[in-house]
This record gives structure tokens, sequence and C-alpha cells, in this order.
């Protein structure tokens, strides 16, 4: 089987429009690793979307804040802000679609799927001390997760956490070939908002009978994003930061 695997899609449908357009034709099924919506200006589009293509997805912590299941207190303000729009854009039927996303993890056909980690759904992934801890707990030898918005991800191998390090910035993708005596922790990227240093899109394709990934990045139309940010009346922040991938 062969699946698209993206995540933290944050409403930005300029982003998940090229990625869609980049890998036609060469998935069958769609797994997303939450974070619909929050920070970019489309939470309906792209949760309209999302519920008619996606095989498996489960929430984020954006998800929970835009439908009021999360406390804002613990977003900065930015987000905050931009949770409170999001409420009052989704249409009902998509506010009950996200309400009702399962927690993770989601176990899939070989693998599982989380937000933040096996552990918790709103654990930053982003070290091998955090990764070591998280695969503790692993009970099948591959699970994507997303939240920290950095792709690439971490292998259990001989006795060690070895780091998979994202496509360099000269490069359109990076090839990540399973050995099946390793354990796997996979991130695709962020479709909507990178925070590794590189503004492109990010996604994976997974061939579940090949045992082999490719991690992607694709340049799509920032601009136009950040025109809709900024026309929403959202903090300018929120625009400002798809330019540099932080």
């Amino acid at each position: 089987m062969r699946y698209l695997v993206i995540s933290d899609i944050h409403a930005n449908w300029e982003a998940l429009e090229a990625v869609l357009a980049a890998a036609e034709g060469q998935h069958e099924r769609i797994i997303c690793c939450g974070d619909l919506v929050g920070y970019g200006a489309d939470p309906n589009a792209v949760v309209d979307w999302v519920r008619a293509r996606v095989h498996l997805v489960v929430r984020g912590n954006h998800d929970r804040a835009a439908v009021g299941l999360e406390d804002l207190d613990w977003f900065n303000p930015s987000a905050r802000t931009a949770a409170l729009w999001t409420l009052r854009e989704l249409t009902p039927e998509n506010i009950a679609y996200v309400r009702a996303l399962p927690k993770g993890p989601l176990a899939g056909n070989g693998f599982h799927v989380v937000h933040g980690s096996l552990v918790d759904e709103d654990e930053y992934v982003l070290d091998k001390m955090s990764a070591l801890q998280a695969l503790h707990y692993a009970t099948s030898s591959l699970t994507f997760f997303g939240h920290t918005h950095v792709q690439g991800g971490f292998a259990w191998r001989r006795g060690r956490v070895e780091p998979l390090p994202h496509p360099a910035a000269e490069h359109d993708r990076r090839l990540v070939e399973f050995d099946p005596e390793a354990v796997y922790l996979l991130n695709p990227g962020s479709v909507g908002q990178p925070r590794d240093g590189d503004s492109r899109a990010a996604f994976a394709l997974y061939d579940s009978e090949g045992g082999y990934l490719w991690l992607h990045r694709l340049s799509y139309d920032i601009e136009k994003a950040q025109t809709k940010i900024r026309r929403a009346g959202l903090p300018p922040v929120l625009a400002d930061r798809l330019s540099l991938g932080r």
C-alpha cells in the first residue's frame, strides 16, 4: 500500500494544494498526524478536504483549541487569537468533525499515527532523549508523528537512537529505507508551517510493501497564503513566519 503522510496543515490551503498536486497518482491512502487548523486562513477548505479524503487522522493541540476542547491560557497570544478566529469561521459540521477527531495513537496496517508521541499527544519529540523515551512505548516498528513542524525523525537501531534528517535545502527529497531490525519514529514535517529552517511545504510518501519512504519538500505560493492571513485580520506574525520556515 502506498500512503501520502501529512501533518500540521494549519489551515494553509495553498501549501496543501501544492502537496496534493505533487503527490497525485503516487498513493492510495492518506494519513494525517493532526493540526488541521490554527494559524492559517482556510480552516473550512482544509477540514472539508480531510473529511472527504483522509483515511487515518488524529487530533492535534490546535484542533482541540479551535473547537473549545483546550484551555487557551497555554497558547501564546497569536495562537490564541487564531484559535478564537477559527472557531468563529468553522461551519457547525466542521466543528463537530474536529471535536470528534480521535486522540492518538491510532493503529494502521503495521504502523501507528500520533500527534505528539505514543505517550502524550502534546509531547514534542525533538531530540534523541525524547525519542528514546517515546520508543520505549512502541508496539509497532513504525510510528508517524507531527507537532514539532520539523521533518525527519529517529530510528532505534543496534542499541542506539539515530536521527533521520530532512532533505537539505538544495534537494527536494530524501530516501529512508527501512531496516527490518529497527524501530522508527517518522515525522513528515509540516505542510502549512514548517519550523526547521526550510519554508517549503513538507510531506512524505510511504510504500509499505517496498519498505521505504521519501521525505519531500515543495515550494508553494507563500505570498498568497500570507495575503489571506493578513486580510482575515489574523496576527501579522503568522503570515511573516511562513517565509522564514520558523
